[in-house]
């Protein structure tokens, strides 16, 4: 008996005193995460959160086994963000419409979840109409016309069912169910509705393909309602990836169970922690970077050395030279030479090497969090 056949289906109930503590630990964290963000400022938020969801695509791809090309995604995210990109790269409209579902579910939280929305970000998530070779019904909940919905793998020559999703004839009623609950319930913890959202979603399994990722973006939609902010800098499906056979182990044990969904709220609790604590190193830096230019603002800088600045605490490959410089800034050497000058003078760069060995890097008491991190981005 599947968890939807269940007499009570669907009043979810869980124990609290098995995951109070940690739904406790876990607000605190993220109460803290979102504190640190909101020191970094409205620039560097931006460049978080274009980082941040590049990496939630990617990896919400890469579950159901499609690899994305990061530079097409992120591209993609920045323009859909109106963020300046030094390197642009051509997207196509496959990696276009998973960027538009994520970042409506990411940026627009506060709007109502409805069907409608779903049956768009699904489909956005096939352009052509296509899954691989098949030919799948886009925009609309399945008609189970090609038989039942199932997720099943062959194992040793013989297929082996993990779940079927409800009837199709179900779904109208059980979709009604679960939007209205979204929408409405206001006395469950936000993070506890967030996990409830994504089983219940994913159990349903409205679409003929890419029901995992439409569970996974309304996550984000969730999450995004927990954190009250589009400026999150954890990536959930990027969690989920590296413990995929405990997703599908604990998704499979609760679909399969009863109505006390304890065991699947506490995973999803512990995958937000590790996701939360996995995010510490980029805020940290994010906020460092942001002091370092407060500073920074105070010297006057024409764009060209904001920009090297810039590529300097990104992590500049190699070492810094005039050549370099005046090859990056497209302008000549004698230019290059007194702008660096300049950064030199204000002790923004340090000189190091002699004749052709001359290179600069960034001297290390303008960067705010050089005692936290044993090699600065820059050395």
């Amino acid at each position: 008996m599947y968890i939807y056949e269940q007499k009570d289906w669907p009043n979810f109930y869980w124990k609290e005193s098995r995951i109070a503590v940690l739904l406790h630990e876990v607000t605190i964290l993220m109460g803290t995460v979102i504190g640190k963000m909101a020191a970094a400022g409205s620039i560097f938020q931006k460049e978080v959160l274009l980082q941040d969801l590049t990496d939630e695509i990617v990896k919400t791809s890469a579950i159901e086994g499609e690899h994305l090309n990061i530079d097409e995604v992120r591209s993609s995210v920045a323009r859909k963000l109106d963020i300046q990109l030094s390197k642009k790269t051509a997207s196509s409209h496959y990696i276009d419409g998973i960027v538009e579902m994520m970042t409506d579910a990411r940026c627009n939280h506060k709007e109502r979840l409805t069907l409608d929305r779903l049956c768009n970000w699904q489909a956005s998530l096939f352009p052509s109409g296509n899954s691989g070779m098949h030919r799948i019904t886009t925009g609309q909940i399945r008609d189970d016309s090609q038989g039942p919905m199932q997720v099943s793998s062959s194992v040793f020559g013989s297929d082996y069912v993990y779940f079927r999703a409800p009837p199709a004839e179900l779904l109208p009623s059980y979709i009604s169910d679960f939007l209205h609950w979204t929408e409405t319930t206001s006395d469950v913890n936000p993070l506890i509705k967030a996990a409830i959202a994504h089983l219940w979603i994913v159990t349903l399994h409205p679409f003929d393909d890419g029901n995992g990722r439409i569970a996974r973006a309304v996550t984000e939609l969730m999450l995004s309602r927990a954190d009250r902010s589009v400026y999150r800098c954890y990536s959930m499906s990027g969690q989920i990836h590296k413990d995929m056979s405990g997703y599908y182990k604990i998704l499979e044990q609760t679909q399969k169970g009863t109505m006390d969904v304890t065991p699947w709220l506490y995973w999803f609790l512990e995958t937000l922690q590790k996701a939360l604590q996995g995010s510490s190193d980029l805020v940290d830096k994010t906020v460092a970077k942001a002091m370092t230019w407060h500073k920074l603002n105070q010297i006057v800088l024409d764009d060209d050395q904001k920009k090297i600045i810039t590529m300097l605490l990104d992590g500049f490959e190699g070492n810094l030279t005039s050549s370099k410089w005046a090859k990056i800034c497209k302008c000549s050497q004698d230019t290059a030479i007194r702008s660096i000058n300049h950064l030199v003078k204000n002790k923004i760069l340090v000189q190091q090497g002699a004749g052709r060995g001359t290179h600069y890097v960034l001297s290390v008491s303008w960067y705010e969090g050089h005692e936290k991190i044993s090699k600065p981005p820059f050395s």
